[in-house]
């Protein structure tokens, strides 16, 4: 055999195992596509609500995840290492900070690291739903990787005007549209139980 019909076989392999888990499992997938169309919904109505309280969420977990580092890298202080350990929570605590106490600088900063995210997530979802092709609806999940790599696009060219609500607005916009393939995926699967 060669290369290509050995990795044909195992895309085939993934694709009946992925089909066979949605059919097992459709009521769970069917859950989270509903609550994520609901946090879509929500973030879509209140985009600088959501905007805000993704930074202050994200400032909490670096400063408690900084605190932490620091105890850890004291109570060690023999490990090698321990400047470097030290170091990196002293960061992590700062940033917290920083998030917490200028959520709108945070939105900024966070923005741009947003952009990255949705061109990471579109190319991921691209892949996947080209690995899923041949089983039903594999282009909701396409769909989906389009708009995240659109989504990256929009943001860098209207930078800064619009990023106090944007996070929010394509955030909210990008879970709405995973909830919605997750949905029609999982009631395709539904009817083939």
């Amino acid at each position: 055999m060669n290369k290509i019909t050995i990795s044909s076989l195992e895309i085939q392999h993934v694709q009946q195992q992925i089909q066979e888990y949605l059919q097992k499992h459709w009521r769970l997938f069917l859950a989270e596509g509903i609550l994520f169309m609901l946090l879509g919904l929500a973030a879509i109505a209140i985009p600088q609500l959501f905007s805000v309280a993704i930074i202050l969420f994200l400032g909490w977990i670096f400063l408690f995840g900084g605190v932490a580092q620091i105890a850890r890298a004291i109570k060690f202080s023999a490990m090698p290492g321990f400047g470097l350990w030290l170091f990196i929570g002293v960061i992590q605590a700062i940033l917290g900070y920083w998030f917490i106490a200028q959520p709108i600088s945070g939105i900024f900063t966070v923005t741009l690291l947003m952009t990255l995210f949705f061109a990471f997530e579109g190319m991921a979802k691209i892949s996947l739903a080209l690995m899923m092709r041949p089983l039903a609806n594999w282009g909701f999940i396409l769909f989906s990787g389009c708009t995240a790599l659109i989504f990256s696009l929009v943001i860098w060219m209207g930078w800064p005007g619009t990023a106090e609500w944007l996070l929010g607005l394509f955030l909210g916009i990008n879970m709405l549209l995973l909830g919605w393939s997750m949905v029609n995926i999982s009631l395709h699967h539904k009817d083939n139980v």
